[in-house]
């Protein structure tokens, strides 16, 4: 059965494929922002926005093959009760990670598995990472050297990347805080003999 993963994301694909996977990669195209939006007025909790995304976009995609095993992902940075998102533009960037700055948030990482066209499979990881209080100049030269990178990062840093720099203590299991709960997704796929276990 093929391995159709519903997401864009580079990393997540790289993961898998290190893990073995033949994977097919088929982003989904949903509307992110608006059911975001949507989840937050209604007071969803991050992990919920998380849970909600991944599964859109593992349907969406399911929905047009469901013969294949398809996996929607979603990453939320949860920091004192908001949600931040990727940012668009440098000055952006400095925003977050000033906020950020010796401070402790959370990754919420989930992963919804479809198979026969129906969610088979869903968890979330959190992982709870605590910046340094770097200095300005710091910031500054960090922001210089890894734009547009970091644009396509919650929370503006890539922690496989010059981000580590960025953190005094990091809680969670690693592939969790790059996007995806890659151990529980294995472990699943073993128990049910998609991969041999």
């Amino acid at each position: 059965m093929s391995f159709i993963l519903a997401s864009g994301s580079g990393i997540r694909a790289q993961m898998l494929r290190n893990a073995g996977l033949d994977v097919d990669v088929q982003p989904a195209r949903v509307d992110e922002a608006a059911i975001r939006d949507a989840l937050l007025m209604e007071g969803a909790s991050p992990r919920d926005v998380a849970d909600t995304l991944a599964e859109s976009k593992a349907r969406k995609v399911a929905g047009r093959r469901p013969e294949s095993y398809v996996l929607g992902c979603d990453q939320i940075l949860s920091f004192k009760g908001a949600c931040l998102e990727k940012p668009e533009t440098e000055q952006a960037a400095r925003d977050q990670l000033l906020q950020l700055r010796g401070q402790t948030h959370q990754l919420l990482s989930a992963a919804v598995l479809y198979s026969g066209g129906e969610p088979v499979w869903r968890h979330v990881g959190v992982a709870r990472l605590t910046m340094r209080p770097f200095s300005d100049s710091f910031l500054d030269s960090y922001i210089a050297r890894n734009w547009p990178g970091i644009s396509e990062s919650v929370g503006a840093y890539k922690l496989e990347e010059e981000g580590v720099r960025l953190f005094a203590q990091v809680q969670g299991d690693y592939f969790t805080i790059l996007g995806l709960p890659l151990l529980e997704l294995l472990n699943y796929l073993s128990l049910r003999g998609v991969i041999e276990g």
